[in-house]
């Protein structure tokens, strides 16, 4: 079966915002070099995809060679004017084009291949991700994001920034033992984020941003890159400039948002900066308002309930 080269909707639709708000005093920080790879395979480098110059400004990121391999896909979606029909074309090729539903005309041998390993493909990815972000097939999404964007992760069932060796071994465990005897996994997720662009292109053609919302009870979980803090090194709210892990989920709600704890993160995401959102596929993936976002550094409103 050929794949693509490998060089280098819904009832609840996030809000566009259009500009992205900065510090007007100082120059915007570069991602720093140990949260990046030198190489990727888009169409930017991780410097400038993963930095604030791309959030206040971004232009679309495509992956080396899908969009083209794709062709016939697009053309076809094109005259379709309802995402939902889009939407099952879309998951009618995905099954067709790497044979999903006919494993073995892939080539992998159902006798040697245990059953749950089989069913590994890109639903099965997003759907666990939403279940446990820090399992394996969130060690596999994360992988992708460095091998496609060359941004490092920085969070998995821990911190990933060089003070744990064992808990960056665990994780190249997870995400290798996810791709293990799976069927062109990775360019099922290319494919997907792919036609996520497509269809956010479609149904936000004036906007470049999304304004969107993350709940979280520490704020230790991000690293904080301004200077200022309050007492005893807590991080005052506010405006404040954050490096984010490689992928993180968030909602178009910030009600929902609050569910998930005491501080508010409100950031202004540049669209081709979001991999996927569950109501991209209705009916496939649970939930209206996830969206799974690619990271790097932002500037984001910090709130406290």
């Amino acid at each position: 079966m050929p794949q693509p080269p490998q060089s280098p909707s819904p009832q609840s639709q996030p809000q566009p915002r259009p500009q992205s708000r900065q510090h007007p005093s100082s120059p915007p920080p570069s991602l720093p070099a140990n949260a990046r790879l030198p190489l990727n395979r888009c169409n930017l480098p991780a410097v400038i995809l993963g930095g604030l110059t791309y959030q206040a400004h971004p232009v679309a990121l495509e992956i080396d060679g899908i969009r083209a391999f794709h062709r016939d896909l697009f053309q076809l979606l094109a005259p379709i004017e309802q995402a939902r029909e889009r939407a099952e074309r879309f998951v009618d090729y995905m099954a067709a084009h790497f044979c999903l539903d006919d494993l073995e005309a892939a080539g992998l041998a159902a006798e040697r291949v245990k059953k749950y390993r089989r069913n590994a493909n890109y639903l099965r990815m997003v759907r666990g991700w939403s279940f446990d972000a820090d399992g394996r097939e969130g060690a596999v999404l994360k992988h992708w994001v460095e091998t496609r964007f060359g941004l490092l992760a920085r969070h998995h069932g821990g911190p990933l920034n060089g003070g744990d060796d064992d808990a960056y071994q665990r994780y190249l465990a997870q995400g290798a033992q996810g791709l293990y005897a799976t069927n062109a996994l990775e360019a099922q997720l290319d494919l997907l984020y792919t036609y996520c662009q497509y269809e956010l292109v479609r149904q936000h053609p004036e906007e470049t941003h999304l304004t969107l919302y993350r709940g979280m009870n520490r704020i230790g979980e991000h690293e904080v890159l301004d200077d200022d803090r309050g007492k005893a090194g807590s991080v005052l709210t506010g405006r404040r400039r954050v490096l984010l892990n490689n992928l993180n989920s968030f909602t178009s709600n910030r009600e929902r948002a609050c569910e998930f704890g005491d501080y508010i993160l409100e950031v202004e995401v540049p669209l081709p900066k979001v991999f996927f959102y569950n109501s991209l596929l209705p009916g496939m993936l649970k939930g209206e308002d996830e969206l799974v976002v690619i990271g790097g550094v932002y500037e984001v409103g910090m709130s406290c309930l």
